[in-house]
């Protein structure tokens, strides 16, 4: 028999993290959603204190293994976890599912590797300081939705990778969408090896800010203002041959869409946590509003708007679950089924609220409450980490 119930220890860090994003990420995101500059907005004490108090409480390395200092969690509690945090706010939410992926990825991919292991992992698990920050690269100017593309070889990425002389030279850019990219201090970097295999021919390298790296301004959104994106610029980086963690070839797509597999479900729980804010403010509002005689949410119009976002809540966090718990059960988890959790969760995520700031009604769109805020975030969400229809179609393609 299936049971929802979380476990104890769920309940606790649940419960965690509930008061984390009420107390600590709420306020936060909302300083930071007003500030003109975003380079200053991540260059603020604000941003930086919620970062160290998320990083002290250890959300910030949740599925890292124990051995190496991590909180080792299954997928299925941190996706409560993370939606628990985006109910607060999802640019620092989001900022902390990208912190840790080139680490994440030293830990399983090289975790015969001590040196790795000990010069960047343990680090990052023993930060309380927010000093260790990683981002990872893939789309550029011209590779977006094409970095699916495995089976044209004339699409390539343009960031190449050249051996020479025992070590890896890096020249090149990537976009302006690389989450935590004007912040990271360490890179998951897609590059080209072998130009004839078309995308299929880039490697997978780890690549630490230095030399050549050179982190670009952050990119003015008109949501998610709270997470850094910025673009990457690489100028004859030079790094040691054996930071290559994933060679080119057929090996390409599985680990491609094993990072989107776990990024979908990822943007799919800040979607669910998005809802779950506009849908409380929402229905709030609804209790305190009164017209012709009585409060707005006894009217029939408000109560189906009320009613069908709860709903879309928790139909998708259902199908979030079942997406986390087939990721716990097998390796890379399943890409269509996390797929269709992530276009599912974030078109609801984009419709209902603005079904909540039509509740408001003139008041949804005035900057004195939070809800307008929502809306504009729900819009990123569509295309972070490709956009739904490219999802829908791989999704499609795997039935």
């Amino acid at each position: 028999m299936i049971d929802f119930s979380p476990s104890k220890d769920q309940t606790e860090i649940q419960k965690l993290a509930r008061r984390f994003a009420k107390e600590v990420i709420r306020p936060a995101e909302i300083e930071l959603d007003k500030m003109a500059d975003p380079d200053e907005a991540f260059a603020s004490d604000t941003f930086k204190n919620v970062m160290k108090q998320a990083y002290e409480l250890g959300f910030h390395k949740m599925g890292i293994r124990e051995e190496f200092g991590g909180l080792g969690l299954d997928p299925s509690t941190t996706g409560l976890v993370w939606e628990e945090l985006a109910v607060g706010g999802v640019g620092i939410t989001a900022t902390l599912l990208a912190a840790p992926v080139a680490v994440l990825f030293i830990s399983i991919l090289a975790a015969d590797r001590q040196d790795m292991v000990d010069k960047y992992v343990i680090p990052y698990c023993e930060d309380d300081c927010a000093e260790h920050i990683t981002a990872w690269g893939s789309s550029e100017g011209n590779i977006g939705s094409d970095g699916s593309n495995y089976t044209d070889k004339n699409v390539r990425h343009e960031t190449r990778a050249v051996k020479k002389d025992g070590h890896w030279i890096i020249n090149g850019a990537k976009s302006s969408f690389v989450s935590n990219g004007g912040i990271a201090d360490l890179f998951l970097l897609f590059a080209n090896v072998e130009p004839d295999k078309g995308i299929c021919g880039s490697g997978i390298f780890l690549v630490p800010l230095g030399d050549g790296v050179t982190r670009g301004k952050a990119m003015d959104k008109v949501g998610m203002r709270a997470l850094n994106q910025a673009d990457l610029s690489f100028d004859d980086v030079k790094i040691p041959e054996d930071y290559m963690i994933s060679p080119p070839g057929d090996n390409y797509p599985i680990m491609h869409n094993a990072i989107k597999t776990v990024g979908n479900i990822g943007v799919g729980y800040l979607a669910v946590g998005l809802m779950r804010a506009a849908y409380v403010e929402a229905l709030q509002y609804s209790k305190e509003r009164v017209q012709f005689g009585k409060p707005i949410k006894e009217h029939q119009a408000i109560m189906f708007k009320l009613f069908e976002t709860f709903q879309a809540i928790e139909a998708s966090r259902a199908l979030l679950w079942k997406a986390s718990w087939t990721l716990a059960k097998q390796f890379m988890g399943d890409l269509k089924l996390s797929a269709a959790a992530r276009v599912f969760a974030t078109n609801n995520a984009m419709k209902h609220t603005v079904e909540m700031i039509q509740v408001l009604g003139g008041y949804g769109i005035s900057r004195e409450y939070t809800i307008e805020k929502y809306m504009r975030d729900a819009k990123l969400l569509q295309i972070m980490d490709a956009t739904n229809e490219i999802m829908t179609i791989k999704g499609a393609a795997l039935m």
